[in-house]
């Protein structure tokens, strides 16, 4: 079975899909066999054919190198650029517990590592109308471990530290925090650095700069946080 782990972040837009495209890319080229996985994907466009594109799925593909066929990373996909159970209000096809975790079963059976990515932050609604799911229940239901992302900019010592207590209140693991769009030497952003591991006592284990091509981590220690 794989070894596994869930990336959630402070809210949307902190650059999630960014960070664990670097993150399996960093997999891929130890020589593992890596995949990603991602419940429900929002704001995604339309072939000429019509045919919705799963960009998240495309993005960690095209960054990473592996070469997991699409259709085994996402087992809904909405054009509505809202959360996934407003979309899937205006769409239709509602997420089912169940055949996610199938998926994610299949996609665990065939690889060693999986990485899987959630909508928005930790409080997004995955689905409501038909069936209340958060997005805490996907993590809890697949006994995933998390890594928190975050923005490394002003309002990040808010954001990261209720993202975390909401999480330990919760009782979900967390390995500990990446910080993206960080500047070194930045006065600001180092000191945010810090604030983060003294207030959630939580280490900061990457810091990802705009545009960087590779995770500042050691892989053997990446390696280590999958369970």
């Amino acid at each position: 079975m794989a070894k596994k782990i869930f990336i959630t972040g402070t809210g949307t837009d902190v650059g999630k899909t960014f960070v664990t495209g670097l993150i399996v890319k960093k997999l891929k080229e130890k020589g593992l066999n890596a995949a990603y996985y991602k419940a429900a994907m929002s704001g995604n466009e339309r072939t000429a054919q019509g045919k919705l594109i799963p960009g998240d799925a495309v993005y960690v593909k095209e960054v990473s190198g592996i070469t997991q066929p699409l259709e085994e990373m996402c087992p809904y996909i909405y054009e509505t650029a809202v959360s996934p159970h407003l979309a899937s209000r205006i769409e239709g096809n509602p997420v089912d517990m169940d055949v996610v975790k199938k998926g994610f079963e299949k996609v665990c059976e065939k690889y060693d590592f999986v990485t899987m990515e959630g909508s928005g932050g930790i409080l997004c609604p995955v689905c409501f109308d038909e069936k209340e799911i958060w997005l805490e229940d996907v993590i809890r239901e697949l006994g995933l471990s998390c890594l928190i992302v975050a923005d490394a900019g002003l309002g990040t010592i808010n954001s990261v530290v209720l993202t975390a207590e909401y999480m330990r209140a919760k009782k979900l693991p967390v390995k500990g925090i990446v910080l993206n769009r960080f500047h070194p030497g930045d006065l600001m952003e180092e000191d945010n650095r810090r604030m983060c591991e003294h207030r959630t006592g939580l280490p900061v284990l990457a810091c990802a700069e705009d545009g960087v091509g590779e995770l500042d981590i050691d892989p053997s220690h990446l390696i280590s946080l999958y369970d």
